[in-house]
């Protein structure tokens, strides 16, 4: 069963005077919309929406977001940033586990920490590169070793729906 969700968020414009204030542009809106109505069609919602304190994490969390029931949490977790530790994510992840083992939980955040994240989690010496957008689905449980189940990308759904 899939119970955690890493996701890089989706394209943002190319300028602003700090990183951190970069927003989605129209396409990586567009992207994460399909990617957020995927999630709802192929898994049960989330409990939780950690995401990174940049604008474009937390615009890409909300698009999530929308497509979640009333009982979804979304956290800001200033650990998903892109430089971010991805031990002290896991942390978090394992006390959020030890509370609701059952619940699940959506990370958003940037490259290259969604990529050490998937290899935290799963301990396969995978680091995955992600397209804006993309997610990895894993089952996890607090303290252990997850598997990977699947990575989905946006041009991997126009595939899937031609």
């Amino acid at each position: 069963m899939v119970n955690l969700v890493i996701m890089r968020h989706g394209e943002a414009v190319a300028q602003s005077s700090q990183d951190s204030q970069r927003q989605l542009n129209a396409r990586g809106e567009a992207e994460v919309g399909q990617m957020a109505q995927w999630l709802t069609q192929v898994y049960p919602q989330f409990d939780y929406v950690l995401a990174s304190p940049y604008v474009r994490t937390q615009q890409t969390a909300e698009l999530m977001l929308a497509q979640q029931g009333n009982t979804t949490q979304l956290q800001t977790l200033p650990e998903l940033v892109p430089d971010g530790d991805c031990h002290q994510v896991q942390l978090y992840v394992d006390a959020l586990l030890s509370q609701k083992p059952e619940a699940r939980i959506l990370l958003v955040s940037h490259m290259p920490l969604v990529s050490f994240l998937v290899e935290t989690f799963t301990k396969s010496g995978n680091t995955p590169i992600f397209d804006t957008a993309s997610l990895a689905c894993i089952e996890y449980s607090a303290g252990g070793q997850g598997s990977l189940l699947e990575k989905m990308t946006p041009a991997d759904l126009t595939l899937l729906r031609s």
